[in-house]
C-alpha cells in the first residue's frame, strides 16, 4: 500500500521581535503647554525575506506622524518582525501568507508598541485601528496588475 497523501502545510512563530524602534518628539517640553489639534498621519508597510529555505523574516513598519501649525508633534517609527517557519505551502499561495498571514499576526505587537511609546513620550496613548492586510494585499495585487499592462 503506497501513500498518496501530500505532506501536511507547517506554519510556526519561530520568534517576535522589534528590529527598529525611534520616538521623536521636537517641540517637547513646550508642547506639553500647549492646546493643539494635530493631524495624524500613518504609513503601514511590509517586507519578507527568505532566510533559509522554510524560514522568512517578515517585518511590518509603521511610522506615524502628529503635526500641527507645519510643525511635527512626535514622530513614531516602529519595525515589528517576526521569523515564520513555513513549509508545504503551494508556491503561488506564499504572496498571500507573507503579506497578510504574517502581518495580521505582528500588528498587534506593533500596535502595543505604538500606544507604549506615545505615552513614554508624554502623551496620550495612541491608538492604531486595526488593519485589514488582506484588503492591502488585494488591493496592491490590482495595482501591480494594472500597471504592468
Amino acid at each position: 500500500m503506497t501513500d498518496n497523501t501530500a505532506p501536511q502545510p507547517e506554519f510556526f512563530i519561530q520568534r517576535l521581535y522589534v528590529k527598529d524602534i525611534s520616538f521623536e518628539s521636537p517641540q517637547a517640553p513646550k508642547v506639553f503647554h500647549e492646546t493643539l489639534q494635530p493631524t495624524v498621519n500613518l504609513n503601514i508597510q511590509t517586507a519578507s525575506n527568505v532566510m533559509t529555505e522554510n524560514t522568512h523574516d517578515v517585518t511590518v513598519t509603521a511610522t506615524i506622524t502628529a503635526a500641527a501649525d507645519n510643525k511635527t508633534i512626535f514622530l513614531v517609527e516602529i519595525k515589528q518582525a517576526g521569523i515564520f517557519v513555513i513549509k508545504n505551502i503551494p508556491d503561488e499561495n506564499m504572496p498571500f501568507v507573507l503579506g497578510v498571514t504574517c502581518p495580521t499576526i505582528l500588528f498587534p505587537y506593533l500596535r502595543e508598541a505604538v500606544s507604549d511609546l506615545v505615552a513614554r513620550g508624554g502623551f496620550q496613548h495612541f491608538y492604531l485601528s486595526p488593519i485589514n492586510f488582506e484588503a492591502l494585499f488585494l488591493s496592491n495585487q490590482k495595482e501591480s496588475t494594472t500597471t504592468s499592462q
